[in-house]
């Protein structure tokens, strides 16, 4: 293991306690130095204090897993290391690389000689320690030599662990991106309701406290809601109050998110929740401008007049429909992948292995994995019967929210974006041939007809 932060200390902890000898290193031997000496009692780590001991303490041919800061760090550990190594030597990304950058180093690392696998792996410090989802892309053979060490230290659920090989090259990277792209969406949602509750309900944390412990009893089960229920009891140690209203809200960002709107786009598929929650981040940011603004621009304030009780539980039921259809698009996202790179990923796999360990696991993710059981080509999880019922059922309680929101003048931008994706999705026309009328009229772009085939031009304004 190289890098002793967060992740891969917790991660050395849980490999060597399932069995495994580890050897660790960090740039920093201080570091290394600390954690030998103070965490590792009897179990069987070692700490190589510089790369040649580091390399010299491991059994070959080598598997050495990178755990450190994604981007030019990457690259400069493994040029770094290279010198230590012999071809045949494994090595394994387990950051969140972008990944065509995961792309470049399987290709010129295979030609000399070294297997690479990108490794996607989410649970946060708690899942590292004891059992994380683990996303592994690259090559087969490679993967096939760790795979006693990565089912042991990976999460289980039914016995199961939340750990496959996915595909070649940036396939598990990428799987990763889009788990963070759900991710954004998701919380953003949460959020949504949390905002929705606070200002226009005017509900004390206690009282939100009970509303997302009620809703983390049934079909909104998540690690997500899990863990806001326990935010708003938390309280602070520096004043009297709860945490939750001390924290300044400018939420911060690594980039997945980002990475993951920017591929949908490339690749022309619609992720308009995950889009949404990216851009609240970064408006979050702008928090100087918005007080002003909040001075400047007076909107009459109102309050909710309605029966309180029948809007949370509409909020439950938009917040359902909406998170099955924030899954929706990051399942359409990864079959468009697997298709345009080659992935040949397995849908119904990758539901599998979220199912625990990972930051959006939840009970919703057996009935996805119940819908690429029924059908593995399944074009879109829309298209699902069953889930498609699940949303038709509480659109109702989705738009009414939305109308709500509307009305107070609260931002609600993913709760939003979630209907007008699922009212486009299920449109069999869409006003889109005025924008080809449009763009044929000052571009000359041509446009196609509904009772000719063919691509066909006009000189608009001319009879």
């Amino acid at each position: 293991m190289i890098g002793l932060g967060v992740m891969g200390r917790n991660l050395v902890l849980n490999m060597a306690e399932k069995g495994f000898s580890v050897v660790v290193y960090n740039r920093t031997s201080g570091k290394t130095r600390e954690f030998i000496e103070k965490e590792i009692g009897s179990r069987d780590i070692q700490g190589g204090y510089n790369l040649e001991e580091f390399t010299g303490l491991l059994r070959k041919p080598r598997a050495i897993l990178l755990l450190v800061k994604a981007g030019p760090p990457v690259d400069a550990v493994i040029e770094e290391l290279l010198p230590y190594l012999e071809p045949g030597d494994l090595l394994i990304d387990g950051g969140n690389s972008y990944f065509p950058d995961t792309d470049r180093r399987s290709k010129s690392l295979a030609a000399k000689g070294f297997p690479y696998l990108g490794m996607g792996v989410s649970g946060g410090e708690y899942g590292a320690r004891h059992g994380p989802s683990m996303m592994p892309g690259g090559s087969k053979e490679a993967y096939e030599k760790v795979l006693s060490i990565l089912e042991a230290t990976a999460a289980k659920v039914d016995g199961e662990p939340c750990v496959t090989f996915l595909g070649p090259t940036s396939a598990g990277h990428y799987v990763k991106m889009v788990h963070n792209g759900i991710e954004y969406g998701l919380m953003e949602l949460i959020a949504e309701t949390y905002g929705l509750m606070k200002r226009g309900l005017g509900l004390t944390n206690d009282e939100l406290y009970g509303v997302y412990d009620q809703w983390n009893q049934g079909e909104l089960k998540s690690y997500l809601i899990e863990i806001t229920t326990r935010i708003f009891l938390q309280g602070d140690d520096k004043t009297d109050e709860r945490l939750i209203d001390k924290i300044l809200d400018e939420a911060k960002q690594k980039g997945t998110g980002k990475w993951t709107s920017w591929s949908a786009m490339d690749l022309q598929v619609p992720t308009p929740t995950v889009d949404a929650a990216v851009m609240m981040r970064d408006l979050s940011g702008y928090k100087v401008e918005r007080k002003k603004a909040a001075q400047m621009i007076h909107v009459p304030e109102k309050t909710f007049k309605g029966d309180r009780d029948s809007l949370i539980r509409q909020l439950g039921n938009a917040l359902y429909a909406s998170t099955i259809i924030t899954y929706t698009q990051g399942m359409a996202l990864l079959k468009r992948a697997s298709d345009a790179y080659g992935y040949g990923l397995n849908l119904e796999a990758v539901a599998r292995i979220w199912r625990g360990g990972c930051i959006i696991r939840a009970a919703l993710l057996e009935d996805i994995r119940a819908s690429y059981q029924r059908q593995p080509g399944l074009l879109n999880l829309l298209m699902d019967p069953h889930l498609s019922e699940e949303v038709t059922a509480r659109q109702g309680d989705l738009r009414e929210v939305v109308s709500v929101a509307a009305d107070l003048g609260l931002p609600a931008p993913g709760l939003m974006a979630s209907l007008a994706y699922f009212d486009g999705y299920r449109s069999a026309w869409l006003p889109a041939n005025l924008m080809q009328a449009q763009r044929d009229y000052f571009g000359a772009h041509t446009y196609e007809r509904v009772d000719k085939k063919g691509v066909f031009h006009t000189r608009w304004g001319q009879s």
